[in-house]
């Protein structure tokens, strides 16, 4: 089954022919994703140009009912960008909205269109002397309606929160084409629902996120990143209350990773090395700002590791000096995802626990692991400083990858009943997509379910936005 051919004639107009892709080969990268768990079909991709584009493609899609796939820079993680295999969805990729529409430096804010690159507008906020906090492995090609309709979260979320916080306001098209224009720069507006905090995280599954107001902050007149070595998470967990206790707001990083998946990185990944001395079970990368100056963040760095290496928390650390240096020691936490995949299959999961529950997480899940895999690698890392962990697990060496990648369901039971029992997420920043829409309605309140359910059914009564995503 596909779509009518008059129909892909009438949704081609709106854009342009140029803009409406029907050659397999122009497809193909809009039906693949980076984990290569989903592959969709779809007979044409639509790249429209602006708003009012975007509203009559929806407006034409509810009229004959044909499901629409909204897409940015196609990095998801739990297949929420793709169409199913039935051959009757239409992709929508937003990556031609890409106008930076306004940086206003009095106000903080930034006015963005949704296929504006992440990276783009951390470097013109830059220029401006600016920062946009939001940081991912992704950000060359990921895209910022993306990161708001998944709700990203990343390495700068401990310090200044995840997408949702750093929104103002939105621009979305709802199914019907009609346009809410809820573009304002106002931190404090209590006149009714807050409507912008449900088309966050929704996925696409009420509406089309054209354009938004983000949060600007001055930009840090100095920053130190430290990369250290502690026995365990237990002694993590005690280098991030002293580290919150000396730094206080200006800790804006605390990153815990294991040896295992730095081994991935160094033997996969060119041009890294290890960065300390001595061997380590886990390691910390944790980072203090200042707005004062670069003398203030190098003083509370140097107190802060000179406390913990007195107290037994560290047993190595380095400083990055320089650009260059800070640079090296990211890119290590950064690869992590991708060197894993040289590593044969892996069993991700995107977990969140109250941060004192870490060392207990960690310790239980390993054993659960190991019963469910006896040799599965753990390759864990994430951002401790808000709980969130990307607890990763690499088949046994020499084990046939298809034959570990059955035990996925019984892996993540195993793995997601100690999120349960610890008053977690088992799903923190990457969304729920097609991957753990079982998990979600399984695991919360079913009033949760249906409340959602009605939502959906008020936003989207023709059930046309991103069908068999999220719920």
């Amino acid at each position: 089954m596909t779509l009518d051919p008059q129909l892909i004639s009438r949704f081609a107009a709106i854009v342009g022919e140029r803009h409406a892709l029907t050659a397999p080969e122009d497809i193909a990268p809009y039906v693949s994703e980076p984990r290569g768990l989903y592959g969709g079909v779809t007979p044409l991709v639509l790249r429209p140009a602006n708003t009012e584009e975007v509203s009559r493609i929806m407006r034409l899609a509810t009229e004959t009912r044909t499901p629409i796939v909204p897409q940015g820079g196609n990095t998801g993680l739990v297949g929420g960008q793709m169409p199913d295999g039935s051959g009757t969805q239409v992709v929508v990729s937003l990556s031609r909205l890409n106008r930076i529409r306004e940086i206003d430096l009095a106000s903080n804010t930034a006015t963005v269109e949704a296929g504006v690159v992440l990276q783009t507008l951390q470097e013109a906020a830059e220029e401006k002397g600016r920062l946009f906090p939001l940081a991912l492995a992704s950000q060359g090609s990921c895209e910022i309606g993306g990161n708001l309709s998944t709700n990203a979260g990343g390495i700068g979320a401990l310090a200044y929160g995840t997408a949702r916080d750093l929104c103002l306001g939105i621009e979305v098209v709802l199914p019907t084409g009609e346009v809410l224009d809820d573009l304002r720069k106002l931190k404090k507006d209590n006149t009714g629902y807050d409507l912008k905090d449900l088309f966050i995280g929704a996925e696409g599954t009420l509406g089309v996120i054209t354009a938004a107001v983000v949060k600007l902050f001055p930009m840090p007149k100095g920053r130190e990143l430290a990369w250290a070595s502690v026995a365990s998470p237990a002694k993590a967990l005690e280098l991030y209350q002293k580290a919150t206790e000396i730094a206080g707001p200006s800790l804006t990083m605390f990153e815990l990773m294991a040896q295992t998946p730095l081994d991935f990185v160094l033997r996969h990944m060119p041009e890294t090395a290890y960065p300390l001395t001595e061997e380590s079970p886990w390691h910390v990368l944790m980072e203090v700002s200042s707005a004062r100056s670069a003398g203030d963040a190098r003083e509370v760095m140097a107190i802060l590791l000179s406390e913990a290496y007195e107290e037994g928390l560290i047993s190595d650390a380095t400083v990055a000096q320089n650009e260059g240096q800070r640079g090296k020691l990211l890119h290590l936490r950064e690869s992590m995802s991708e060197a894993q995949k040289f590593e044969g299959g892996s069993i991700k999961h995107d977990i969140s626990v109250p941060v004192v529950a870490i060392p207990e997480f960690l310790e239980r899940a390993e054993r659960a692991v190991q019963a469910v895999v006896p040799g599965a690698r753990v390759a864990c890392f994430g951002h401790m400083g808000d709980g969130n962990l990307h607890y990763n697990v690499s088949q046994p060496v020499g084990m046939d990858k298809a034959e570990y990648l059955r035990r996925y369901a019984a892996m993540n039971e195993a793995v997601y009943a100690i999120v349960q029992e610890l008053g977690g997420s088992f799903s923190a920043e990457h969304g729920i997509g097609s991957l753990k829409r079982e998990q979600l309605v399984a695991t919360q309140p079913a009033v949760a379910t249906e409340l959602m359910r009605r939502i959906k059914a008020a936003f989207d009564p023709a059930g046309i936005m991103n069908p068999g995503k999220v719920i």
